[in-house]
């Protein structure tokens, strides 16, 4: 019985080997990230609780326009990943031309949108039904803070339609040192430019906006330049730029596979936005303990999540060379190591939850309600683990259209309908709301377990 579980679901070496030279710097990169963005949070943080609600608020739209990026992206993705599995550069080629042009079209919509609807979209984050905080000056602080944030958009698609690229070659490395140095730069100014030591001046929310942005244009630059520096490791940006076209059969199969994977990270993330906008009328409080909770989350999720990730990588290059029963067992080893990697990382999670809300300058009431949220984002962050490696299952073998009903339609289906009805139509405590709509997961999981072993993601996509 063991050795039958072990085979099945136990790596050796070789293949632990290659999933952490992978994985590491991916790892690193996304945890160096979260963790200034945790530190950035917590100076956000000291200054008051309007400031850090409105920061709080705008992030959550960006989050909406960053996970638009990559869905626009992913789609060329799944055929760029195989391409490269199959020694195809040219095939890569366009479907990079293809992630330059959408992610620059989406940063356009993003720009038009923030720009004219700013005020509204803030807006809707806000409610008077709390007992702490003035949601005039939330609005005021975080309308200052989009407003810059919006220069980083451009730059920030730029920078990801070339990392999903080079990550499909499976080189990790040079992504995570341009975040490094990104957010390296953005802790320092960070702190330079909100609270001004010496003779600066403190520019708040605003000077935090600030640093965002010029840690954002220089990861640009530090990847487009390495990127056409070394053609011999990114054979794909040879004349990636000595014209527009697309051949218009791969353009026409990225538009069939990749528009479903595109309006789901779209529908997913604004269906994330909405689930957050229904806990925020309970208060600007609930909004605060979000954002605390949220903080600590990311940084502990980091490690499912690329785990998750990896899978579309390394399955997609096996189903691209033809290599299927490979896939197979490296789909089923990766699985078990997120989820078993995700349940220690729980239990870290609830220790140090406990303690993180006391570093926040703000009410008691906030600090206990951000224990809540992250003691149950803590004991279902297995189960969304293995949700997770699912859609980057099917996503693998382009069953996009699958992962669109999994992930986005399951989503609003199900999940936003629970938010709203027990967030607006009840009075159970927000902690208890929060908890029964995150543990809807167990019946995405049990989905996601048929799926999986139905093996209905087996294909090759680009023979």
């Amino acid at each position: 019985m063991w050795m039958k579980f072990k085979n099945k679901f136990i790596g050796d070496k070789d293949f632990y080997r290659r999933v952490f030279f992978l994985v590491a710097p991916m790892i690193i990169q996304n945890a160096i990230t979260s963790f200034v963005s945790f530190l950035d949070n917590i100076m956000v943080g000291q200054i008051g609780t309007e400031q850090m609600s409105g920061v709080a608020i705008v992030n959550q739209l960006l989050f909406v326009f960053n996970i638009c990026l990559f869905g626009g992206a992913s789609g060329a993705g799944i055929f760029g990943t195989q391409f490269f599995g199959k020694g195809d550069y040219e095939g890569q080629r366009y479907t990079f031309r293809f992630k330059i042009y959408i992610s620059l079209a989406i940063a356009g919509i993003g720009l038009l949108l923030f720009g004219a609807c700013n005020t509204q979209l803030i807006s809707l984050y806000l409610s008077d039904q709390g007992s702490v905080g003035d949601i005039g000056l939330a609005l005021r602080y975080g309308r200052e803070y989009m407003l810059i944030m919006m220069a980083s958009m451009i730059p920030f698609a730029i920078s990801q339609a070339y990392v999903n690229t080079i990550r499909e070659t499976g080189q990790t490395f040079v992504p995570m040192v341009a975040s490094i140095t990104a957010v390296g730069t953005n802790l320092v100014l960070d702190y330079v430019l909100i609270f001004g030591p010496g003779p600066l001046p403190a520019l708040g929310v605003a000077g935090a906006a600030i640093a965002t942005v010029i840690a954002r244009i220089i990861e640009c630059m530090i990847v487009a330049v390495w990127t056409h520096t070394h053609k011999e490791k990114n054979a794909f940006i040879q004349n990636a730029y000595r014209g527009f076209y697309i051949p218009g059969k791969i353009c026409r199969d990225i538009f069939i596979k990749g528009t479903p994977l595109m309006l789901n990270e779209m529908l997913w993330a604004s269906g994330m936005a909405v689930i957050a906008q229904c806990y925020a009328v309970r208060g600007l409080e609930v909004v605060a303990a979000q954002n605390i909770s949220s903080t600590i989350t990311n940084l502990f999720n980091i490690v499912y999540l690329q785990l998750g990730g990896s899978i579309s990588i390394i399955v997609g290059q096996h189903l691209g060379a033809g290599r299927v029963e490979e896939a197979k067992d490296a789909d089923n080893k990766m699985i078990f190591c997120s989820v078993a990697c995700c349940c220690v990382m729980a239990v870290f999670m609830i220790g140090v939850g406990r303690f993180f809300p006391s570093i926040y300058n703000t009410e008691e009431s906030i600090k206990a309600l951000a224990r809540n949220f992250i003691l149950i984002s803590a004991l279902v962050m297995p189960l969304c683990a293995f949700s997770h490696c699912s859609y980057f299952t099917l996503r693998s073998g382009g069953k996009t259209v699958v992962t669109f009903l999994f992930d986005s339609v399951y989503t609003w289906v199900l999940v936003i309908p629970v938010a709203y009805g027990l967030a607006n139509f009840t009075a159970l405590p927000v902690a208890v709301v929060f908890f029964l709509v995150q543990f809807t997961e167990v019946i995405k999981a049990t989905i996601g377990l048929l799926m999986v072993r139905s093996g209905v993601w087996v294909q090759n996509i680009v023979g």
